[in-house]
């Protein structure tokens, strides 16, 4: 009996994380005009170079360490550090460290549908 409750708590568990080749995502809010997620980064990962036509981010790293790419900038970041993506602004996050990285982003605009991704470089083929 307590193996079907462990399998249906895991179930439920995956079904709120969505997962990527780099790591995994949950939505932890959403309303009309803004959008919260925590990203979890694998050591070494990183996310697509893209850009966004009707959002901006902002990013806090909880834990780890990143290095942020944000037009032709990089951007080396640690725990509590934070950096702002305008909207229509190339960018990428990566995991350079050997923990997980943890990130808080949180999307402002008025469309968050992950089909406003352009993606302009991939290490997994998932460019337009």
């Amino acid at each position: 009996m307590a193996h079907a409750y462990l399998d249906v708590y895991h179930r439920i568990l995956e079904q709120r994380e969505n997962h990527r080749p780099w790591g995994h995502y949950e939505n932890l809010l959403e309303r009309d005009d803004h959008k919260i997620k925590e990203i979890i980064v694998q050591p070494g990962e990183r996310l697509s170079l893209q850009k966004h036509r009707r959002r901006a981010e902002h990013w806090t790293i909880v834990s780890g360490e990143a290095l942020v790419t944000v037009g032709d900038q990089e951007i080396p970041l640690k725990s509590g550090q934070s950096v702002d993506i305008p909207r229509g602004a190339v960018h990428r996050i990566m995991n350079p460290g050997d923990i997980p990285l943890v990130l808080v982003e949180v999307q402002m605009g008025d469309y968050f549908g992950e089909d406003d991704i352009i993606r302009l470089e991939d290490d997994y083929d998932r460019c337009s």
